[in-house]
């Protein structure tokens, strides 16, 4: 059986690699690793389809050192000691560890003490960010190198490589220009997603149009998946936009989450936003923004994007004010610095208290006059309130008003004198 044509066209050396220059260029990390013979373990971390593994291997036969590969998820410990026998006899051997975030405490255990003596050279391949997903003992005896999404133009380069290369298609087929760009934007930097795109255009016709290529590419390839970093990466880039009043790049981020399907992560990143970012500058869409997500979930996919689409358009252009999150950030830092007591009026039964120094509940004309704050913190301000929205402005009114009167905590005084 014919090997996949992505498989087919893996580099095989560094001199291979198309793209990812900060590291194989002239005068980079790897390309002088390889010209100088000497080897490092590495973890590579980034996108899909970006050549991960396949760098792995370029390094790997570069210096004609012999190498295994293993999974995390899939391989077992009988597996790593065949491999760490093999190290042994061959005095070194480089392993190749497949979505090494998910490296189990028991294999990770096993494997410290041979990349300590040096019999074996790690290279770890993972589309999470290393800093959050790989144990620190691994991480601190590897050095992290960011494998980066293929431009268009790299795509391209692979897409021609692969039909003229007599392991490719042998110049058995033709492309047009406006098809081969469609096929390197859809890639969206996987470059093993446009040679199967190319691979099965191929199949259908011996000359690919920008008709077959949409025939079997109707979608972009999407980065997103619920469990890698360029989902987190994305509903950060969602809030940002939305705090920066920019609709279009909020829907664009949108979109980006719907194509991943996962409600829950935007339910909750806009129920934050709505009360973070906006705030008490636009209190109703605050509401608003309850109720559109409530309706999405009723509905669900794919008619769930429009009043997704209305909430995300409608903070994105409404006031921002970050005065509440601030507030009780700074009330936050109090409490975890310092403890104080509550007032002894205040508490729920005051004991051995006369009855004219204890909180009355029938006085409401004492309530805005009693001091309710600790003596240490008296006068501490949490609340600093902005000109955001007629809202917030009303409440600023208030507060200043407020701010007139003088607070007291000898209630029986206070009872006498209003």
């Amino acid at each position: 059986m014919k090997q996949p044509l992505a498989l087919r066209m893996r580099p095989k050396t560094i001199d291979d690699v198309i793209g990812q220059k900060h590291l194989v260029g002239k005068d980079m990390i790897l390309r002088k690793v390889v010209e100088q013979k000497q080897l490092f373990s590495f973890i590579f971390f980034g996108p899909s389809g970006t050549g991960k593994t396949t760098l792995a291997k370029a390094i790997a036969n570069s210096l004609n050192r012999p190498y295994r590969l293993f999974n995390a998820v899939t391989g077992n410990k009988k597996e790593l000691d065949a491999i760490f026998l093999e190290a042994k006899m061959n005095n070194g051997l480089v392993l190749i560890v497949d979505e090494i975030h998910r490296l189990n405490k028991d294999k990770q255990d096993l494997l410290l003490p041979y990349l300590e003596e040096g019999l074996i050279y790690l290279m770890g391949t993972t589309t999470s960010n290393p800093y959050f997903a790989i144990n620190p003992a691994i991480r601190s005896r590897c050095h992290l190198l960011e494998v980066k999404a293929l431009s268009a133009d790299d795509i391209s380069e692979a897409i021609n490589n692969a039909i003229k290369a007599p392991e490719g298609l042998n110049n058995e087929v033709t492309i047009d220009e406006d098809a081969l760009h469609i096929i390197a934007n859809h890639a969206n930097g996987d470059i093993r997603y446009a040679l199967n795109v190319l691979e099965i255009c191929a199949i259908a016709n011996k000359h690919i149009t920008m008709d077959v290529v949409l025939e079997y590419s109707r979608l972009a390839n999407s980065s997103i998946s619920k469990d890698d970093d360029g989902h987190y990466d994305a509903l950060s880039a969602l809030q940002k936009s939305i705090r920066g009043s920019d609709v279009q790049a909020a829907l664009y981020y949108l979109a980006r989450l719907i194509q991943a399907n996962d409600m829950v992560s935007i339910e909750r990143r806009l129920l934050t936003i709505a009360y973070e970012d906006i705030g008490l500058a636009n209190p109703a869409a605050c509401a608003r923004c309850v109720n559109a997500i409530d309706a999405a979930k009723r509905i669900g996919f794919p008619e769930a994007r429009i009043p997704l689409a209305n909430t995300v358009i409608e903070l994105a252009l409404s006031p921002k004010s970050r005065s509440a999150d601030e507030a009780i950030d700074a009330a936050l830092n109090v409490v975890n610095s310092t403890s104080y007591q509550v007032p002894a009026y205040l508490r729920l039964t005051p004991v051995n208290m006369d009855e004219d120094d204890k909180y009355d509940y029938a006085r409401k004309d004492m309530w805005p006059h009693i001091q309710y704050l600790p003596d240490e913190i008296a006068n501490i301000e949490f609340y600093i309130p902005q000109n955001s929205s007629k809202a917030e402005i009303q409440l600023l009114e208030n507060y200043n008003k407020l701010k007139t009167l003088k607070r007291t905590k000898n209630l029986k005084k206070l009872k006498k004198s209003l």
